[in-house]
């Protein structure tokens, strides 16, 4: 299990923020391209759209993540959306946070599971260590329950 990590996490102060944007996506698998389509609408808006490639790659391991593994089997499909992605743009980073409803820790494959190069699924969160600057997770306090796994990208002067 993971221990929440806030290390690296932006500031949460709204008035921070150069930029952001929220998209709530339902309980399907087709949220993906959604989320994927969303996120270069953003960056593109934001100028960032040379970053596409990467951030795509881990919004789309978070969200896909998000539905697999922090949702009841149970949870109606046409309901409220149940995960949402948060797009924060700073003037040097850029933030991914995908909110859930689960408290669950996300869980990273052990070695063994990663020299398996024939599986098909179980290196999302390697994915994820590997094309962002950082990331980490934190369960949501207050009225809010579940947990946001965040994705952090440092810009260059020219993003």
């Amino acid at each position: 299990m993971l221990e929440p990590l806030r290390q690296g996490l932006p500031p949460i102060d709204p008035s921070a923020v150069s930029s952001a944007a929220v998209c709530s996506l339902p309980a399907r698998y087709d949220a993906v391209r959604g989320a994927r389509r969303f996120t270069r609408r953003t960056l593109d808006n934001w100028q960032l759209g040379e970053r596409f490639d990467d951030v795509a790659l881990v919004v789309s391991e978070l969200v896909t993540n998000a539905l697999r593994h922090a949702l009841p089997a149970d949870t109606p499909r046409d309901d409220e959306p149940p995960v949402r992605l948060h797009l924060m743009h700073w003037t040097s980073r850029l933030v991914c946070a995908v909110r859930d409803p689960s408290r669950e820790s996300p869980a990273t494959p052990d070695d063994e599971e990663l020299a398996d190069f024939s599986a098909e699924s179980g290196r999302g969160l390697f994915l994820v260590d590997s094309f962002s600057d950082s990331w980490g997770w934190h369960p949501l306090a207050g009225r809010l329950s579940g947990k946001v796994v965040w994705a952090l990208f440092r810009l260059t002067e020219e993003s």
